[in-house]
């Protein structure tokens, strides 16, 4: 009888560890291989992973993003997605504080004082940009795009807000029709940020006569997390990181960085970014590493798991952005790390071709 229950035991670690092993259930069905072609024009999508500008050293300007701006505005996207929180999705967390109060201190702009101008909320402001842009003239006043910019600011979205001012002349950019001397200072702060969801996004849009950029980030996966939880995870991830492709990448990143300041030093660094090869890099000194690492309590599998959640999500938005007017050329401005699952998931859409960030920028 022993021998017997020893023989099951050994026999049931053997399954597990086949079970483990295996690859699993494959579905015959592939999105990808379903793309049509559609009636009319594709969707065409081209995903720019970037650097935050924000976090580039004092040698970085913004006139050093002229090579990059003409590429992109040579493409000719018909719209624009950056890496933002929705003011509708803001609205949302501050309905959720105790799960959200910290991303909303994080990512979500005041609207209070645009609010306090306007009389709208975030819903009812958004209810009215759209439905001002849905009888838009086609030669907007400077009353009509100061208006729509204090409408953007009540909605949470203050890049599209940028779009406006940055389409009137600059003696137009003045405090009228909704727009108070505090909203008008704030736009011109916003100017002279280092945000690429000013400096490239809003500043393209501008350019290519856009109303707006869209705001697709996702924060919905964030949580509360007590801090010794959150410091345990912490420390198990870093340890997880300090392999040598995330040397390599730091290494990388300084090379580029140290020649900022210097001509086509910037459009260098856009194309190593997205240059093949990269995701793979990221992937394994970063996510793939912390898939890996052997807490008990998961800390790098939690990890993993919410950043593929928002990744998801946001390409979600983006699939929305492409269902509102089928047969566009959008372009979505995002993190480095995320480019690679932008794609992975966009690519899977039946009504969504990819295009080489790597041509566009030669």
């Amino acid at each position: 009888m022993i021998e017997r229950i020893g023989s099951l035991l050994i026999l049931g670690l053997c399954s597990a560890s086949a079970w483990a092993a295996a690859p699993g259930y494959v579905p015959d069905f592939h999105p990808e291989q379903f793309k049509g072609p559609p009636a009319g024009r594709p969707n065409e999508v081209l995903v720019l992973g970037s650097a935050h500008l924000s976090a580039l050293p004092k040698t970085f300007t913004p006139d050093q993003l002229e090579p990059l701006l003409s590429r992109l505005e040579a493409w000719k996207p018909e719209a624009i997605a950056v890496e933002a929180v929705s003011g509708l999705q803001c609205d949302f967390m501050r309905r959720n504080p105790a799960r959200y109060a910290e991303s909303v201190s994080m990512y979500c702009p005041d609207t209070a004082p645009a609010q306090a101008a306007t009389g709208l909320d975030v819903p009812a402001a958004n209810a009215e940009a759209d439905r001002l842009l849905a009888s838009w003239p086609a030669t907007p006043s400077a009353a009509d795009r100061r208006r729509l910019a204090a409408v953007w600011l009540a909605a949470g979205e203050r890049n599209s807000a940028v779009v406006q001012w940055l389409r009137l002349p600059a003696p137009e950019r003045v405090a009228a029709d909704g727009l108070s001397p505090a909203l008008v200072a704030y736009l011109d702060k916003r100017l002279q940020g280092r945000d690429e969801s000013v400096l490239v996004a809003a500043t393209l849009a501008a350019r290519l006569g856009l109303e707006r950029v869209w705001a697709v980030d996702d924060h919905t996966a964030d949580s509360s997390t007590p801090k010794a939880v959150e410091k345990a995870a912490g420390e198990a991830i870093m340890k997880a990181w300090d392999n040598p492709y995330t040397e390599a990448r730091a290494n990388t990143d300084a090379a580029l960085e140290a020649n900022l300041g210097k001509p086509g030093a910037i459009l260098a660094m856009y194309r190593s970014y997205n240059a093949p090869g990269m995701a793979l890099q990221a992937y394994r000194s970063d996510f793939g590493a912390a898939l890996t690492e052997p807490s008990p309590q998961g800390f790098g599998r939690g990890y993993v798991g919410y950043w593929e959640t928002r990744n998801l999500r946001m390409v979600a938005n983006i699939r929305d952005v492409l269902g509102h007017a089928p047969g566009q050329r959008l372009l979505a401005i995002v993190g480095a790390s995320h480019k690679a699952y932008y794609e992975a998931y966009l690519y899977q859409m039946h009504d969504v071709q990819l295009v080489d960030a790597a041509v566009v920028l030669r």
